[in-house]
């Protein structure tokens, strides 16, 4: 957290070294690229451990009941596949906020 809050404070000074060079519309579009970078790290990021928490209990309720290890195995498959849409549901918001953003029209 304390990285997060240093890294958007450290954003506050490109924002206010803007000299003219660029006009809005290109602001808007880097800021769009920048917000859908970080919203899609943040979601992998997020989506990896949970994936591998998953993994991670799925091992050991198969090494505790060697007998419900396949019922175990297809449950984390549909727990991973929900997991991955959430990022794909992610990449696609970071796509429509990058080439079809509503304020640049």
């Amino acid at each position: 957290m304390k990285f997060l809050a240093l890294f958007f404070l450290a954003l506050v000074g490109v924002a206010f070294a803007y000299d003219g060079g660029m006009d809005g519309m290109d602001m808007i579009k880097s800021y769009s690229i920048l917000g859908a970078m970080i919203g899609l790290g943040i979601a992998a990021f997020g989506g990896a451990i949970g994936m591998g928490n998953a993994a991670a209990a799925t091992i050991t309720g198969t090494a505790r009941n060697p007998g419900v290890g396949g019922k175990l195995l297809t449950t984390m498959f549909v727990a991973m596949a929900m997991i991955e849409a959430q990022v794909i549901y992610t990449l696609v918001f970071a796509i429509i906020a990058i080439y079809s953003n509503p304020f640049l029209s």
